[in-house]
């Protein structure tokens, strides 16, 4: 399986502890398993929970791309502006 992590989820590893980060690390090591629930309305989406933490990432074949790393609360409040933002056509 192979991992493309984009800069925003990047950022915010770097932004971390170390303690977070490597918790972090191995919970995306482990994927598809863990604590993973496909997101309602999109097809190839999924959420990681890591503690307070929600790790959005998309799965095609055989590769994960890490989208985006943030606490529980922005992460869906940031996921329902997208799509706000879709609906209206503008992109």
């Amino acid at each position: 399986m192979q991992f493309i992590i984009l800069k925003p989820a990047q950022k915010y590893m770097d932004s971390t502890n170390e303690n977070i980060r490597v918790r972090l690390k191995k919970a995306i090591a482990k994927l598809p398993t863990g604590d993973v629930k496909k997101m309602q309305g999109f097809s190839k989406d999924y959420r990681l929970r890591v503690g307070d933490l929600r790790v959005l990432f998309t799965m095609e074949d055989e590769v994960i791309t890490i989208r985006e790393i943030l606490p529980r609360g922005q992460v869906y409040k940031r996921i329902r502006e997208e799509c706000i933002y879709d609906a209206a056509g503008n992109l």
